[in-house]
C-alpha cells in the first residue's frame, strides 16, 4: 500500500505530535486489504478554524476534536483529517491521558471515518468501530481509549 501523507500545523506546533507519529498512526488504521493507495492530509488547527469548519460542514457551532473529509474510498483512498489541537489537549487533560495517546486515538478514529466507518448510524456500528479502534491502538502498544479506569 502506498501512502502519501501531508501533515500541516495551522496552530501552535508545540504539543502537536510530530509527522513520524502521525504517519505511524494513519498507517496502522488503513485497511491494507482494501486500500492500495492513500492520499491523506492531517491538519492541526486552532479553536477558531476548528469551530468554523464544524459550523460550515456539520452545522455545529463549536470546535470539535476531529473532522474527517473523505473524497475517495476503496482502493484509492483520499481525504483530509482536521484535528483541533486545543480541544484535543483539553480532552486529554480531562480524561487524564497523555496528549500523544489521545492524539493517536483521534487520528485512528478519523482515519477509520475516511474509510467509511461510522459510529453515528447505529449502536452496532458504534460498537464495531470502537472494537476496531481498540485493536489498532493495542497493536500500537496503546491502552483501550474507552476503558473507564480513570
Amino acid at each position: 500500500m502506498r501512502l502519501n501523507l501531508s501533515v500541516q500545523y495551522a496552530c501552535a506546533r508545540e504539543g502537536c505530535p510530530p509527522r513520524a507519529d502521525v504517519l505511524r498512526w494513519v498507517r496502522a488504521a488503513l485497511d491494507a486489504e482494501v486500500v492500495a493507495r492513500a492520499d491523506i492530509t492531517v491538519r492541526f488547527v486552532d479553536a477558531d478554524e476548528g469551530r468554523a469548519l464544524n459550523l460550515d460542514y456539520r452545522g455545529r457551532d463549536y470546535a470539535t476534536n476531529v473532522l474527517s473529509f473523505p473524497y475517495e474510498q476503496g482502493a484509492h483512498l483520499a481525504g483530509d483529517l482536521v484535528v483541533c489541537q486545543p480541544v484535543l489537549a483539553t480532552e486529554a487533560t480531562a480524561q487524564r491521558k497523555p496528549f500523544a495517546q489521545h492524539a493517536a486515538h483521534l487520528i485512528v478514529h478519523g482515519t477509520l471515518h475516511l474509510q467509511g466507518r461510522d459510529h453515528e448510524t447505529s449502536e452496532a456500528d458504534a460498537e464495531a468501530m470502537e472494537a476496531e479502534e481498540r485493536r489498532i491502538l493495542a497493536g500500537l502498544g496503546l491502552p483501550d481509549p474507552y476503558a473507564d479506569d480513570r
